[in-house]
């Protein structure tokens, strides 16, 4: 299991239902895309993180080691923004106005980043792609989410034991050593994935498997004060970033 997985399934919020953290988290999200990056974005920015590592209940090392990933694509994004190709300045040059874009950029996309890993810190997805169905979408669409997220889990679990029996067998010591077996790898794997996935489709066929998958769902209910005060915070936020809009400069 991932990191953000085991953190999901023992969150403080794991028994509320999805559409309680939804409105928070994909709620600060939209604030993040929709209003001015400055004072909005950045605003975003300071609620999501309070949120992870307070009521959430989010370690900093665990929000660290899954926000690095996304925060460096925000990064690489941004840098873009730094440089003009072509015109009067030569072919490649410094963009004048650059950093206050790339800034802005960076604020945007790093604050919803945020909103989005506050529902994923929250939710499991074993709780959240059953009650899709009731939201409208295809059994069989979901179904296949179900089968895919888990059959990334086992893949994911191939994948460490191979690369474990490698490593005792000296296949890292040397760079033609490695390259042979990350060959080796994606071989196995590649044909463990196939072997698992009919194994799957016969123990479902031997199951009497008509479509659908079923599986239990936790009972939860929607809870008018918690969407309430999402709500109001939203608005709060809202109202603060036109209440000091200044030009970022």
């Amino acid at each position: 299991m991932l990191p953000i997985d085991a953190a999901a399934h023992s969150s403080r919020w794991r028994r509320r239902h999805p559409v309680d953290k939804a409105a928070l988290g994909l709620g600060l999200t939209a604030l993040a895309v929709s209003l001015p990056p400055w004072p909005g974005a950045a605003l975003v920015l300071v609620a999501a993180l309070a949120v992870l590592l307070g009521p959430a209940g989010v370690t900093p090392r665990h929000l660290w080691r899954a926000y690095r990933v996304p925060l460096g694509f925000c990064v690489t994004g941004a840098a873009t923004l730094l440089v003009q190709v072509g015109g009067p300045r030569g072919l490649v040059a410094l963009d004048p106005g650059g950093p206050v874009r790339a800034g802005e950029l960076l604020l945007r996309t790093s604050a919803a980043s945020l909103g989005v890993l506050l529902f994923a810190f929250t939710t499991p997805m074993s709780d959240l792609l059953p009650r899709l169905v009731r939201a409208g979408v295809p059994a069989p669409v979901v179904d296949v989410a179900l089968v895919t997220y888990r059959m990334s889990f086992l893949l994911l679990d191939a994948v460490r034991r191979i690369r474990e029996a490698q490593a005792a067998r000296l296949g890292h010591t040397t760079r033609a050593a490695a390259w042979r077996s990350l060959a080796g790898l994606g071989a196995t794997a590649f044909v463990r994935a196939f072997d698992r996935a009919a194994r799957l489709q016969t123990g479902l066929a031997g199951r009497g498997y008509d479509g659908t998958l079923r599986v239990l769902v936790p009972e939860a209910r929607v809870s008018a004060r918690f969407v309430a005060l999402s709500v109001l915070l939203l608005a709060v936020l809202t109202i603060l970033t036109f209440a000091l809009e200044r030009p970022l400069s």
